[in-house]
């Protein structure tokens, strides 16, 4: 179940009211004349099986209510409704299944801005995955792979792709590319620095390092993980149960390579420079192209099962 709130200038109210009384997944609708100052006019409620939450949202972006007004969607953690449960019923489909676009783009915008905290935590953690290189440490690697924030900027390309917005895809390929491009310049300064004092030395970087070889030594489950891991993530950020996010963090080998490459630049050390930067294309390429065609079925899904909706709309009116 989700809860509309509606800020709505006076000459849409009726339009909004209409589109939102004719729904059978509305299972309760409240207005509150003259309750909005900016704008004028008044404040609708409505909650909506999360089924039908892109249908409604359609409708009123249709009437024009985001432009001159808000639609506030928010998720209903619990509630006691028998009407609310005959909504979900009679709308097709999941709400566990259910993709709300309007929640999922505006989170791939957020997450993809290249503000300070998205470089510090870039920054962070490729350091962190570099120290983790020097100590050979599979532990301190994870906690970097958990550490980096890169993930959703990842997924937003191909939700950019599925959704036609080409701003998004500009925008988190800038963010991505900065981020990444950032961290490793500042942790080869870093590194540059604990060679100077000695804190790091150039046999510490290319010794054997059985657990963490497999950071610039990419093959073909790189790939494949990449792609798995990232078809999860991605369902858990579209659909109502969220928890498989730590799973994608610390089965993709981004930032660890970041990291590798920093000391690689850092040392001079090519081999591990191409192998890294090598494992870091194709963990990206994989979970970009796994984002895509995920989210490119659950369009096709919803579109169709939209479609449905709409035939029983038309069997009822």
């Amino acid at each position: 179940m989700q809860h509309l709130r509606i800020n709505s200038p006076r000459a849409l109210t009726p339009g909004v009211l209409t589109a939102l009384r004719d729904d059978p997944a509305v299972s309760s609708l409240s207005c509150v004349h003259d309750a909005s100052l900016e704008p004028e006019g008044d404040v609708v409620e409505a909650d909506v099986a999360r089924e039908a939450v892109n249908d409604v949202v359609d409708r009123l972006r249709d009437l024009g209510v985001h432009k001159t007004g808000s639609v506030h969607i928010q998720p209903v953690v619990t509630w006691l409704s028998q009407t609310g449960l005959e909504a979900e019923r009679r709308t097709p489909g999941s709400s566990a299944d259910a993709v709300v676009w309007a929640d999922v783009t505006q989170r791939a915008y957020e997450e993809s801005e290249p503000n300070w905290t998205y470089l510090s935590f870039m920054t962070l953690a490729t350091l962190i995955a570099s120290i983790a290189i020097v100590l050979d440490s599979q532990i301190l690697v994870i906690g970097a792979m958990v550490l980096g924030p890169e993930f959703v900027a990842i997924a937003a390309l191909g939700l950019a792709l599925v959704r036609r917005r080409y701003t998004l895809f500009w925008y988190a390929s800038r963010t991505l590319l900065l981020g990444f491009g950032l961290a490793i310049v500042l942790v080869t300064m870093l590194a540059l620095a604990a060679r100077g004092l000695g804190w790091v030395t150039y046999e510490d970087v290319t010794a054997p390092r059985p657990d963490t070889a497999f950071i610039y030594s990419p093959d073909k489950w790189s790939f494949i993980v990449a792609v798995v891991a990232a078809a999860a993530g991605v369902l858990s950020l579209t659909s109502a149960k969220v928890g498989g996010l730590s799973g994608v963090f610390i089965s993709v080998t981004t930032v660890p390579a970041a990291g590798n490459v920093a000391l690689g630049l850092a040392f001079g050390v090519q081999h591990e420079i191409w192998g890294s930067l090598l494992q870091l294309v194709l963990n990206i390429a994989g979970m970009a192209i796994a984002g895509w065609a995920t989210l490119a079925f659950q369009q096709s899904v919803w579109s169709r099962m939209s479609a449905r909706r709409a035939r029983l709309l038309q069997r009822r009116a």
